[in-house]
């Protein structure tokens, strides 16, 4: 992949439609996407356009969100999507919703968890059953997070979708809420639906190696006891989002992070070389990570295509250049559930 030295050129890359989204052509009707103007939202929406342009479907790209980012809404609205500035916790708002067929739920709290326990639960799992509700029969694909499983030792390769879950923290239980109450509709409803447990997707502006490299520049200590993660490029986070949601009677779940681990050791050494300086690393690896294994994912949509050494790279080469960043630390280090 080669090197991005500006958001619009980052953007570009983020938004190109590789070969399998031609799958494209067999998805009727609009996509509309709710959560548009987060951090993940406005490349999904730019991926879905050119995806549906190039499938030739006239699909409309429905993007939802009450667009608090100065230029967001205008910017996808000149690109063709259809923006709708709403706020779907609202009730009323969320019945004024055109129907489609296709729905991608990208809301969610993460943050600011502790002490506002009770929003945490309304956001993530109290609203989802009212979109659910809303959009019964449409096919639904609704983020979710790896985080909804325990930690594991480093030896077992991560968990897969088998594995029993045991969230850690009110964030984390109030994913699984997530979780539980969609498939509930998606059952009571028949209402196809995919469950995208995400752990930590990447791109010059946010993510694991932005942490790591802007501490790595700046000169401040990385913790060393989460040792890894999963990491995937966003890119690829965002095509496995868009494309058609399984049919069946229960929610399908479906992990898109890499096979193999990340060294947080390793991470932080690379962009210390390139930018010539030393990491600063304490504390000593856990036996245990939060870790997720995405060979299910990989079989059904195929492999990411930007490999890890390759994003390490360009991260340190956009953070070292002093390019924008969006100033959301991921709290990868979290062992506790505490964000």
């Amino acid at each position: 992949m080669a090197v991005m030295r500006t958001v619009a050129e980052l953007e570009e890359r983020l938004s190109r439609p590789r070969d399998v989204l031609v799958d494209l052509r067999k998805l009727d009707g609009d996509i509309l996407i709710l959560g548009a103007g987060g951090k993940l939202g406005p490349s999904l929406v730019r991926l879905a356009l050119r995806g549906v342009a190039e499938a030739g479907t006239g699909a409309r790209v429905i993007a939802v969100s009450r667009f608090s980012e100065p230029g967001l809404a205008d910017a996808l609205r000149a690109q063709g999507a259809v923006i709708v500035e709403a706020d779907v916790a609202d009730d009323a708002a969320l019945a004024a919703l055109p129907d489609a067929a296709n729905v991608l739920f990208l809301v969610g709290a993460k943050f600011g968890t502790s002490g506002r326990e009770h929003a945490t639960w309304a956001t993530n799992a109290y609203l989802p059953g009212r979109v659910a509700q809303r959009f019964a029969g449409s096919r639904i694909v609704a983020l979710s997070t790896g985080n909804v499983y325990p930690l594991v030792p480093v030896t077992t390769g991560g968990c897969v979708e088998q594995t029993p879950v045991q969230p850690v923290g009110e964030y984390a239980m109030s994913c699984l809420g997530r979780e539980r109450v969609l498939s509930h509709f998606s059952v009571r409803d028949d209402t196809p639906m995919a469950l995208i447990r995400l752990n930590y997707a990447v791109e010059m502006r946010y993510g694991v190696l932005v942490d790591v490299a802007a501490a790595v520049l700046g000169g401040h200590p990385i913790d060393l006891t989460m040792g890894h993660a999963n990491i995937v490029w966003q890119g690829y986070a965002n095509e496995v989002t868009l494309r058609p949601a399984p049919h069946g009677d229960a929610a399908v779940r479906v992990e898109p992070d890499r096979p193999e681990l990340v060294s947080i050791r390793q991470v932080a050494h690379r962009p210390g070389r390139r930018m010539g300086r030393e990491a600063h690393l304490t504390g000593t690896e856990a036996p245990t990570a939060l870790l997720s294994n995405a060979q299910l994912c990989h079989r059904l949509f195929g492999y990411p295509d930007v490999p890890v050494a390759e994003l390490i790279d360009l991260t340190a080469q956009w953070v070292a250049d002093g390019n924008p960043l969006l100033g959301k630390p991921t709290g990868f280090q979290r062992r506790d559930g505490n964000f």
